[in-house]
């Protein structure tokens, strides 16, 4: 692997700038950095993103010119590098982790005329935006399908960290599956990483040896995926479509899907347009969808599940509708009522139907 302290020029743009002048080059082509929390690899987060930076080349051609910097760590180092490439000429610069989320505020203060574009935070500012995927319309979709499939009523769930990203997809993947068996639990283990696959591998042996029959994860390899073909249970990826790695186990993923939010995005910034704002995308802005459906599912599930998908997609449906009531018997959301964006951003609670317990963070 490349050093990841090193800018890296892209192929396409690497065969551009052979073929052009480079003062022509440097004239035309605006550049854009992305930081990666994680490796590349071929599945994931961050594999998910570069698919989709290397759409944005395919889009713009010789009006852009990218570079990315891969397994930056959540504290100083990701400082270091955001700020580099806005010193460096980069006039957009895209960050693809939470933690990176007040050095990227930091930095923005420092460079008012640089757009940075922050992935899953909440904070914003004149010339910094943030943008997120609706990763729990998915997650629903998969607890469906986990309900219909088990046959302990025990699932797995391998989780990063205990932020209401990571809460709204465990809850999510609770309320979908009791929806349809209402006897299941799910157990949690927290990893504290965002790509381990040592950690996520041990994790999801951990719950299987306790009896789940389905497991899945808030984390970036596919180690909980391979652990489940492994051991005969089965398994959802996350972020990317990770069959190849559990053919059998795998019954499908929550897939991520960007490139169309960097052009437009770039674009934007190209004519002058773009402002700040906050975006969150699902099912109906094609930023969230599944990959193929195992042909284990049975074909009356895989209907259940499609007929969902086209009520999120249409937004008639909402995962987290009330009643919702949380571990300790308390309502949370009243019948009928549908959470709303703000509460949704700061879930801080676990649903009846998790068995494990949040870490105490104060």
């Amino acid at each position: 692997m490349t050093d990841r302290r090193q800018f890296m020029l892209s192929a396409s743009a690497a065969a551009l700038a052979a073929a052009l002048p480079g003062s022509l080059l440097a004239q035309e082509a605006t550049r854009i950095g992305f930081v990666y929390v994680s490796p590349i690899g071929d599945a994931g987060w961050t594999y998910q993103h570069d698919l989709a930076r290397k759409e944005l080349e395919a889009s713009l051609g010789s009006k852009v010119q990218t570079r990315f910097v891969e397994n930056v760590a959540e504290g100083a180092d990701a400082e270091r590098v955001i700020r580099e490439f806005a010193a460096s000429g980069h006039k957009i610069v895209f960050a693809t982790s939470f933690g990176y989320m007040n050095y990227v505020e930091r930095v923005a203060r420092q460079f008012p005329n640089v757009t940075f574009l922050h992935a899953t935070g909440y904070k914003s500012g004149r010339n910094f935006g943030n943008y997120n995927a609706r990763f729990y319309e998915g997650r629903y979709l998969n607890g469906v399908i986990a309900g219909r499939m088990t046959k302990s009523k025990i699932l797995g769930y391998v989780g990063a960290f205990p932020i209401p990203e990571v809460l709204q997809g465990i809850n999510a993947f609770t309320l979908g599956a009791k929806s349809v068996n209402p006897d299941i639990e799910v157990r949690v283990i927290w990893v504290n990483s965002w790509y381990d696959p040592g950690k996520e591998r041990e994790a999801a042996m951990t719950l299987i040896s306790q009896g789940a029959d389905v497991v899945t994860q808030h984390t970036d390899s596919t180690a909980v995926v391979q652990a489940a073909e492994e051991r005969g249970v089965y398994a959802f990826g996350y972020h990317s479509d990770m069959s190849k790695y559990g053919p059998k186990a795998h019954l499908t993923a929550t897939t991520h899907h960007w490139g169309e939010f960097y052009t437009r995005t770039v674009n934007a910034v190209l004519a002058g347009t773009w402002k700040a704002e906050n975006i969150w995308g699902g099912f109906k802005d094609g930023m969230v969808r599944l990959a193929p459906l195992n042909p284990a599912i049975p074909a009356a599930v895989q209907a259940e599940v499609k007929a969902l998908e086209e009520k999120l997609t249409a937004g008639t449906f909402h995962p987290f509708t009330g009643p919702i009531v949380d571990q300790a018997g308390k309502e949370r959301l009243s019948a009928g009522a549908v959470m709303d964006d703000v509460a949704l951003g700061k879930m801080d609670f676990f649903v009846q139907g998790v068995a494990s317990r949040l870490p105490n963070t104060r």
